[in-house]
Formats: structure tokens, C-alpha cells, sequence
């Protein structure tokens, strides 16, 4: 009897302690707190809705482009990319010939003066010699020493050692800048067949406005007129654009206000800017021109009177012209070259180039009758503001006091240069 109740008291201890936990499991149910709403948030961890890729993608500077409304073409983006490897070697490239051709002018200065003032000093010396055999020694050496430095003058003067390192600068400052205008372009818009095409066309127009090479396509050093440099493309002739008719139009930022904003600048611009720096590029190209011929004469007449030293006809005028002629070629150098005369005119067409830049960057845009195909207002009136050197309140000024008829206005549109 006994060993027949063991077991049915196990299953009775066993009955009853599962029916208490299922009781304290019911009381822990009914007594946990009730969700509002079905919100989880409070009892659960915060989590991010971002996948764990796509936030590593974020800080590291890249996005999924497959969640943007317009997707990017791979194509585009590589020929991009591969315009901006281009580009990059080309800066490199114009700035180390920069500095090659304005090493050419240092040394070449420094050559020409050492040898005119030796070759005067010959000369001297020959004068004052007594015997035949060093008279006819130091008349030879002066007199060649003047041959040689005329021909040297003669190429120093044709390619503007000066004025071809001011090229190779602005090449490079200018390739820099397309480069940035490409990475901006990839990194914020979705680049397009077109913006490949404007950025290769603005890549040859740079090459064609400042060559590597000096001979044959070498750009001529004393035109005969001035013209303001040329480094963008062509672009085509549009209609001009008969505005919004006195109403306003904020689609892109504009409106008749900015418009008649900007033909006021654009006006400023060409009258006085523009007009101004080909004024004084002109003036610097006749300077350059005088001392580039006046090198080289004298330094020939110099080699005359070099090579008459010691005649009785005409010794003495011989001597003074040998010496003074030398030491008047040597100044006439230094000014030329040492003052760097042919940068100044390359200088001065650039900055004329600049601005016809932008008068046609304010009439292309102007003349575009779709308005959401122009650049954005706003941003085209601060893009134009930063150029000139002002700000917003200042641009507006100069384009209020442009327009006012009968009112002098001497101001020019650049605080720049």
C-alpha cells in the first residue's frame, strides 16, 4: 500500500506546482502596463531607420543614387572623371613650364646684362691699349660679344620669356577652375551627355588660348590690335528675350527687377571695366614694343663702334659709342624684362577677358527664353557680386546710380583689380 502511494503523491506535488506557475504567469500578465496606442517605443530600444550601409555610405561622402527620383548614368560620371584626371595633368603640366619659362627669364636678363657690360668694358680697354696685337684682341672679342648678345636679344624679345610664364599662370589657375566647376557638377547635380560635352569643349578652348608650344601656334607677342583673351567656347546666338513686362516672375529666381539689374551691370561692365584694361593693355603694348626694338639697336650700334675702335677716322666717336651704347643697351633690358613689361600686357588682356566672360555669362542668360533653363537667379546675381568684389546691397547701387539718366557715374563694376 504504501509503495502504491508514493507515486500518486508525486503526481499531485507535480500537478500542483505547474498550476501555480501558470497562476503567477496570469497575475504578472494582468498586472503589466498597458501599451497606448500600440506604441513599443518605451520598453524598446531606439532604432535607427537607416540601414547600417547606407549610413557608412553617408559619412563616408557617398549616397545610393538608386533612391534618388533621377539616377545618374555610370557612363557620364566615368567620362566625368576621367575629364578631371585630364585636367589635373594639365595643370601640372602648365605649371611647371610657368616655372621653366620664368626661370628663361631671370637667367637670360642676367646673360644678356653680364655680356653687354663685359663687351663695353672690352671695348674701353681696347681703347686704351697701346700695341697692335691686344688692340686687335679686344676689339675682336667686344665686337662679337655685341653680335651675340643682339641675336640673344633678338629671340629674348620675339618670345617674351615674361609674358609666356604669365600665360602657363593663368592656364593653370583657369584648368584648376574648371576642375572644381566638374567636381561640383558630380558631387550635387546629375551630370548629363551635355555637361561631358561643355566640359570637353572648355578643355580644347583652354588648350587653343594658351598653347605649351612655341613654335608654330605660339601666341603673338605684339598684335596690332588689342583684343581681350579668349579661354571659353563659343556659344550659340540666342534671341534676345523681351522680359516679363514690368511683372514680377519668381520661377528660378527671377524677375523683371534683376533683369534690368543686371543690364546695368552688364553695361558698366563693357563701358568702363572692360574698356578701361584694354586702354592700358594697349599702352603697355607700345612700351613693350619701343624697348623691345631699342635692345637690339643699340646693342648693333654698340658692336659698330666696338668693331671702329682704334681707326684714326673716327676713334674717339668709335669708343664713346661702343661704351655708351652698351650701357644704355643694358638699362633698356632691364626695364623690358626685369620690370617684366610683356606679363603686364599679358595681365591686362586677361583681366579684359574676364570681363567679356561675364558680359556674355549676363546676356546668355538674358537672352534664354525658357527661364527655368537659366542658371537660378539669386545665385547668378551673388555669383556675379563675388566677382566684382561686392556685395549684394553694393551690386544693386551700382546698377540704381548706372541707371539714372544724366547722372555721372565714374564708378567701376570691379573692386577687384
Amino acid at each position: 500500500m504504501a509503495s502504491m502511494r508514493a507515486p500518486s503523491l508525486m503526481g499531485s506535488s507535480i500537478y500542483s506546482s505547474s498550476r501555480s506557475r501558470r497562476e503567477t504567469m496570469i497575475r504578472a500578465t494582468i498586472n503589466m502596463p498597458k501599451l497606448q496606442n500600440g506604441n513599443l517605443s518605451p520598453y524598446l530600444p531606439k532604432l535607427t531607420t537607416r540601414g547600417w550601409v547606407e549610413e557608412l555610405e553617408l559619412r563616408s561622402g557617398y549616397t545610393n543614387t538608386t533612391t534618388n527620383t533621377k539616377v545618374s548614368d555610370p557612363m557620364v560620371i566615368a567620362k566625368l572623371y576621367t575629364i578631371m584626371e585630364t585636367i589635373a595633368d594639365r595643370v601640372e603640366m602648365h605649371k611647371n613650364i610657368g616655372e621653366q619659362r620664368n626661370n628663361w627669364n631671370s637667367l637670360l636678363l642676367t646673360s644678356v646684362n653680364t655680356i653687354t657690360l663685359t663687351a663695353s668694358m672690352m671695348t674701353g680697354m681696347a681703347a686704351m691699349s697701346g700695341g697692335d696685337a691686344p688692340l686687335l684682341a679686344l676689339k675682336l672679342s667686344s665686337t662679337s660679344l655685341f653680335l651675340a648678345v643682339t641675336g640673344m636679344l633678338f629671340v629674348m624679345n620675339k618670345i617674351q620669356p615674361s609674358q609666356l610664364a604669365e600665360e602657363q599662370r593663368n592656364a593653370a589657375r583657369l584648368f584648376k577652375q574648371l576642375h572644381e566647376e566638374i567636381r561640383t557638377t558630380v558631387s550635387i547635380g546629375t551630370p548629363t551627355l551635355d555637361d561631358v560635352k561643355e566640359a570637353m569643349d572648355k578643355v580644347l578652348a583652354l588648350d587653343k588660348a594658351y598653347p605649351l608650344p612655341l613654335l608654330g601656334v605660339m601666341l603673338e607677342k605684339f598684335p596690332k590690335t588689342v583684343e581681350p583673351a579668349r579661354w571659353w567656347p563659343e556659344k550659340e546666338q540666342k534671341q534676345a528675350h523681351k522680359g516679363f513686362g514690368g511683372r514680377k516672375n519668381n520661377n528660378n529666381g527671377w524677375d523683371s527687377k534683376l533683369e534690368e539689374e543686371l543690364k546695368e551691370i552688364n553695361m558698366v561692365l563693357k563701358r568702363k571695366d572692360e574698356e578701361d584694361y584694354l586702354r592700358l593693355g594697349g599702352k603697355a603694348l607700345k612700351l613693350n614694343k619701343a624697348l623691345a626694338i631699342s635692345g637690339p639697336l643699340l646693342t648693333g650700334l654698340a658692336a659698330v663702334g666696338s668693331a671702329l675702335v682704334g681707326t684714326t677716322s673716327c676713334g674717339s666717336l668709335a669708343v664713346v659709342l661702343g661704351i655708351v651704347a652698351g650701357a644704355l643697351s643694358s638699362v633698356v633690358n632691364t626695364l623690358e624684362h626685369g620690370g617684366q613689361v610683356g606679363m603686364v600686357f599679358e595681365m591686362y588682356r586677361s583681366n579684359a577677358g574676364f570681363f567679356r566672360l561675364m558680359e556674355e555669362s549676363i546676356e546668355s542668360n538674358l537672352k534664354e527664353r525658357e527661364v527655368e533653363k537659366r542658371e537660378n537667379g539669386e545665385m547668378f546675381e551673388m555669383k556675379v557680386a563675388l566677382q566684382l568684389g561686392r556685395s549684394l546691397s553694393e551690386l544693386r547701387d551700382l546698377a540704381t546710380c548706372s541707371s539714372i539718366k544724366g547722372m555721372a557715374n565714374h564708378e567701376f563694376a570691379s573692386k577687384l583689380f
